[in-house]
């Protein structure tokens, strides 16, 4: 990666110059704004050959060196595109896919070389998270065990706080499945560490790694992203991203189509903008993004919603005369989060699919279009936002949601970038026509 010296010192491309070297071939440029191309103008200033992978370099083989940079330097990309921690979930389990006997007892599902494995990743994060039942069952010590001098916070996330008094907590996101659903529904997990054990535990009521993500469907499940295997000992190390690298993220298929849809986007000369989590520079687009809407109920009547996928998700029930559609609902209504929504919503589809009104297919775009359009309506700032991407294509980021998202490889229909790239377009339009009328009507008086 391209140098980035904190404070201007320039201490790296000083080291490089003092040592003679001659050339330097850069794998990608810094990710941080204010370091990009800084390093590479210093050294060409200086007379060394520079060549950037991609750039200056190409060929297969160069592409997959830069997908190796990449992915070596995901934490940082992270970091410096999306503002948020680079997060891993790290667990073992066994053969049939348990974490834990039916007691609670988990001492020792891997081996010791996978273990020690865990205090080496341990060592390279900044902090620890695991969950309630974690502290209670396995008495953690989450501290660093390799003498590196570095130690991590200790999290621990509980609904209850009900927590041991003594704990060897007290004097890697490691957690059970609760938390590891929660942390994966909301997006905030990017890579996977799957220790797999050449053991098998049983038991019905035995934990296994992730609880409930309300899939309805065996074509919804998460796929990792360049995934590697390694055997650690007798365990197998499944390792993989849930998240694409920004920079590898995905294109939409047709880019005409995009035209279509909204005529300040040149199909060729475009830039595009990727939005997935609620909490990056475009989260505001996520349909899962933090903002009330008010909207009419059957009966006529405004009711609160309180994120656009509340409404949407409580909608796959609406009209079905039956008091569990009418129930799930009001649970969705009252979900403390679109995630928790989402969950519900998914969960009934898939055990009570006979509750879904008939319609819902031929509907659900225009559902999603309607409480987009209220959202943006009724948030300045917003429409504001959308408005000012104008020109550039915006791709719903999601690897995994082939309809409303760009799918990995550009194969998802990405329906909600262009239901927002239409929404965009009728703003633009109104505010033009809105320009127009004040124009005419602030003429001089002899131009009337």
């Amino acid at each position: 990666m391209e140098p980035g010296d904190c404070d201007g010192d320039n201490t790296a491309v000083s080291a490089l110059l003092q040592g003679g070297v001659q050339r330097v071939v850069i794998g990608m440029r810094h990710p941080l704004q204010h370091f990009r191309g800084n390093a590479v103008r210093a050294l060409r200033s200086q007379g060394l050959q520079v060549d950037l992978l991609g750039e200056d370099l190409t060929s297969k083989l160069i592409e997959d060196a830069q997908k190796e940079c990449l992915l070596v330097n995901a934490p940082l990309i992270c970091r410096a595109h999306l503002h948020v921690p680079f997060s891993v979930l790290n667990y073992a389990m066994t053969l049939d896919g348990k974490i834990a006997a039916s007691t609670g007892h988990a001492c020792w599902i891997s081996s010791k070389k996978s273990r020690n494995l865990v205090f080496e990743l341990q060592a390279r994060s900044n902090a620890i998270i695991v969950g309630g039942n974690t502290v209670r069952r396995n008495n953690p010590r989450l501290t660093e065990r390799h003498g590196s001098g570095h130690m991590p916070m200790r999290i621990v996330m509980s609904q209850s706080l009900d927590l041991p008094d003594e704990a060897n907590l007290w004097d890697m996101t490691e957690c059970g499945g609760t938390l590891a659903a929660s942390a994966i529904s909301s997006g905030v997990i990017h890579k996977v560490y799957a220790f797999v054990a050449p053991k098998i535990i049983g038991g019905k009521n035995a934990p296994s790694p992730v609880g409930d993500l309300g899939m309805v469907e065996m074509s919804q499940a998460l796929n990792l992203i360049d995934v590697s295997y390694e055997q650690i000992g007798p365990d197998l190390l499944v390792s993989g991203f849930l998240q694409p690298i920004l920079d590898m993220a995905p294109t939409i298929p047709s880019p005409e189509e995009t035209f279509v849809v909204d005529p300040t986007v040149s199909p060729y000369e475009s830039s595009t903008i990727f939005f997935y989590v609620s909490w990056d520079t475009y989260g505001a687009l996520s349909n899962f993004s933090p903002h009330p809407i008010q909207m009419p109920d059957e009966n006529g009547d405004s009711v609160t919603w309180l994120s656009v996928e509340h409404y949407y998700q409580a909608h796959k029930f609406v009209g079905v005369d039956d008091t569990a559609a009418r129930d799930c609902i009001e649970r969705i209504k009252s979900s403390k989060s679109p995630e928790e929504a989402a969950r519900i919503g998914r969960s009934m589809q898939k055990q009570r699919p006979d509750l879904i009104r008939p319609d819902w297919d031929n509907v659900k775009i225009d559902v999603m279009y309607a409480a987009l359009k209220c959202k943006f309506s009724t948030y300045p700032r917003l429409s504001s936002m959308l408005v000012s991407t104008a020109g550039s294509v915006l791709v719903e980021a999601s690897p995994h949601d082939l309809f409303w998202g760009g799918g990995r490889e550009g194969e998802g229909l990405n329906y909600l970038g262009r239901l927002l790239m239409k929404l965009r377009s009728e703003f633009v339009e109104e505010s033009s026509s809105s320009t127009k009328m004040d124009t005419l009507f602030s003429r001089p008086p002899n131009l009337r």
